[in-house]
């Protein structure tokens, strides 16, 4: 499902070797102030949908997790099937009634220790131009919010990888020759609007968690040096002014800073914060609204270049991080964040439908137990 991610891992793994401590910016604003309780969420390949959630809750509570990130499977009128999560942007337009079973489950699960469920919303299939018909879009938006809302959802992982369609990257789109990347962003930044008020119309006060924000464009960029029109992700920073432009009170963005999966170094998320609190805001319109709603997290992948290096169950060794690796960075991670850790796995799977773990040592388990301990009692 995230088959971006292996060549991407590489690439993060090259530039944390190379990188260096860097110094706070001077006249820097000072660190956001934290949230009472940190929170760990789970999102990987054993991604639940609602049917599963409902009846395996009670085992998925036993983890150390606060919530998880869950797909929605849709129910057609000609009794079709499918997976909302992956098809939500583009041109069907979904009914209520299409997602009601969906709903219903939500409804009907006993959540009591995951109070921070996300339910994921992809850019895909994404087979549109930033100046076709958006209704479509826009209409599913909303939906995807109502539904979160009415299953008491804390909001939307809104995964804005490109699987499928290149929404994101100038070069790629139908018109650039005719287009300039300034119309084009423009365009892009009023989508961001559109869909802002639509995921407000469904959920006004939601919580929009990004697997990537304005960090993954100004990393692209080379903090800077490279326009942004010769970015893979470029068109991604004026959609996310849109955004921001259209959020209201009690809205919050979630920059989940994806490129932290492989961090190993304390100094690594201390720079990384610095770049999404301060460095990044000359891509950003409006550095104020940024600061008011953008909040900062880190991700995990603990089975971290399984493809080369493998997931080995046994000789712990071998894998990019050893348990202790891993505990050490997750409490770094959780004490760097504002509010949201999160862990993201392929190989290992921490619920099944035999309700047991799958290619997950105890070790692995203990470790993230241990850290989330730490993180509670840390000053």
């Amino acid at each position: 499902m995230h088959f971006l991610r292996f060549a991407f891992s590489l690439c993060l793994l090259a530039f944390e070797l190379s990188a260096q401590k860097a110094p706070q910016p001077e006249g820097a604003p000072a660190r956001q102030p934290r949230a009472a309780g940190k929170k760990m969420i789970e999102f990987g390949w054993d991604e639940p949908d609602t049917a599963f959630l409902r009846q395996h809750v009670g085992e998925m509570e036993q983890t150390p997790f606060d919530g998880c990130v869950f797909h929605v499977n849709f129910v057609g009128r000609d009794g079709a099937t499918g997976n909302f999560t992956w098809q939500g942007w583009g041109e069907r337009v979904f009914a209520e009634a299409d997602l009601k079973r969906a709903m219903d489950d939500l409804k009907a699960t006993p959540f009591r220790r995951f109070t921070d469920n996300f339910l994921r919303f992809n850019t895909t299939p994404a087979k549109l131009d930033w100046f076709d018909d958006y209704s479509a879009v826009i209409h599913n938006s909303r939906l995807a919010a109502l539904v979160a809302r009415e299953g008491k959802c804390r909001g939307i992982l809104f995964d804005i990888e490109q699987y499928e369609g290149e929404l994101f990257d100038y070069r790629k789109q139908r018109d650039r020759e005719t287009k300039s990347w300034e119309r084009y962003a423009a365009q892009a930044r009023s989508r961001g609007r559109d869909v802002m008020q639509a995921f407000q119309a469904g959920f006004p006060r939601v919580t929009i968690f990004l697997t990537f924000g304005y960090s993954l464009p100004w990393h692209e960029s080379r903090e800077g040096k490279v326009s942004l029109s010769d970015c893979h992700y470029g068109l991604l920073a004026p959609f996310l002014d849109g955004m921001l432009e259209a959020a209201r009170e009690g809205v919050r963005f979630i920059d989940g800073h994806e490129l932290s999966y492989g961090y190993k170094n304390a100094d690594r998320f201390h720079q990384a914060y610095a770049a999404m609190r301060q460095d990044l805001l000359p891509i950003v319109a409006d550095p104020g609204r940024y600061r008011r709603f953008v909040s900062f997290g880190f991700g995990l992948w603990m089975d971290n270049q399984w493809r080369t290096l493998g997931w080995n169950t046994e000789d712990f060794s071998k894998n990019f991080f050893s348990p202790d690796d891993f505990e050490s960075s997750l409490l770094r991670a959780i004490e760097a964040a504002d509010e949201y850790a999160w862990i993201y796995t392929e190989t290992p799977r921490w619920w099944s439908n035999e309700g047991t773990p799958v290619k997950l040592p105890e070790a692995y388990l203990e470790a993230v137990r241990r850290a989330r301990n730490r993180s509670k009692t840390s000053p």
